[in-house]
């Protein structure tokens, strides 16, 4: 079963959960995949995979609607004209794109085409694990890098590690679960470092939630050097987790070398009109940037009332010290139907909460309210 991207099992790579799946190379399946037993409409609050909680604007959710009657159709013929739209809002040449189911098989497709049997990845730790799953599966070791104390990735740390065997250095910014950023200034500096058999692989799944002077996507403003593949994903802002649409931005040679790898027919013909009305769909972008700053505000000015301060958030989700075993506070939401982010050993009396509806957290705090021990306890 295909969960969400951010509902896939990275989370437990970080809390060290992970069986020993080690499928056929390169495969579109090729990773475990935790499901859930619980049904959509069970009334579960759903905190736990940094979904847009509002889903898709209105125009979307009509273009959705639209293309039902053309679901028999194979959607091949209407790749280019998703490419070339990909293109023209991002001012890329066409053969700078490439479309993948969810931003997952960008990640996938990432490790097929640069590791392998004696080649290594370097990631940062904790971060999100999908590409550390692929990288197991071609053959490849991954090093992790612990943040800095202010959670950015810790260039200089992941260069320390960098060597001959280094083939891909993967960099979520805004990173998930901190929800923080590394300076764009010194990811800069940290690429010209590399060795150039190192590529760079740039998860901003989170880019759209950033809403700071201090932060420049690699999409908007590139750099001149050719290993630098920039994904992206329609789960989040544009509320389309369910439909599995990302793409990769770099350079055509990076691209092609990439494409070999792809699922054939990998976008579905709903997903993508769903995709075309939301790039097009300016209004409701700004919408759903806009209420998920006031919701994240919201959450902060919560957090506050009861002495606590979450770490700052750039994203859709927030990081919190619950000063307690993430396990008992993981099992105590559940046990109020709240589901939030899972363990990540690295900080274990840290959790990770999506932003629902006002409704949702107003729930999420009644039971964090109930939480044994939260009292008194003060963030630092």
């Amino acid at each position: 079963m295909m969960s969400s991207r951010r509902s896939f099992i990275r989370d437990s790579v970080s809390a060290g959960t992970i069986a020993a799946v080690k499928p056929l190379a390169c495969q579109p399946a090729a990773a475990a995949f935790l499901a859930s037993a619980l049904k959509p409409d069970d009334g579960v609050i759903r905190l736990n995979s940094n979904e847009n909680a509002y889903g898709p604007s209105n125009k979307v959710i009509a273009a959705i609607s639209a293309a039902l009657s053309r679901s028999n159709r194979y959607p091949s013929m209407e790749y280019p004209n998703l490419i070339e739209q990909i293109a023209s809002f991002h001012r890329v040449k066409p053969e700078q794109v490439l479309l993948g189911c969810g931003s997952t098989e960008i990640l996938r497709v990432a490790a097929c085409a640069f590791l392998g049997s004696g080649k290594q990845l370097i990631h940062a730790s904790p971060t999100y694990g999908a590409i550390v799953t692929y990288a197991d599966a071609v053959g490849s070791e991954g090093i992790p890098v612990p943040l800095t104390r202010g959670l950015a990735h810790d260039l200089d740390g992941m260069l320390h590690r960098v060597n001959a065997s280094t083939t891909l250095v993967y960099v979520c910014n805004p990173n998930n679960p901190t929800a923080s950023l590394t300076p764009r200034h010194d990811l800069e500096t940290f690429i010209t470092k590399l060795p150039a058999s190192a590529f760079v692989l740039i998860d901003e799944a989170y880019h759209h939630y950033v809403g700071t002077s201090g932060y420049a996507s690699f999409i908007d403003r590139p750099t001149e050097d050719g290993r630098v593949i920039v994904c992206r994903t329609f789960s989040a802002i544009y509320g389309l987790a369910g439909l599995r649409v990302g793409y990769a931005i770099s350079s055509p040679k990076v691209i092609q070398q990439m494409r070999r790898f792809l699922t054939e027919d990998n976008i579905n013909s709903i997903a993508r009109q769903a995709v075309s009305a939301a790039l097009e769909d300016s209004d409701g972008l700004h919408e759903a940037m806009e209420r998920n700053a006031n919701d994240r505000q919201e959450f902060f000015n919560s957090a506050m009332a009861r002495g606590q301060k979450g770490i700052d958030s750039h994203a859709n989700f927030v990081f919190i010290n619950s000063f307690s075993p993430a396990d008992r506070v993981i099992e105590h939401f559940r046990s109020h139907n709240i589901l939030i982010g899972p363990r990540f050993r690295e900080m274990d009396t840290f959790i990770r909460i999506s932003l629902g509806r006002p409704e949702e957290m107003r729930q999420f705090w009644h039971a964090w309210d109930m939480l044994p021990g939260i009292k008194g306890k003060m963030a630092h």
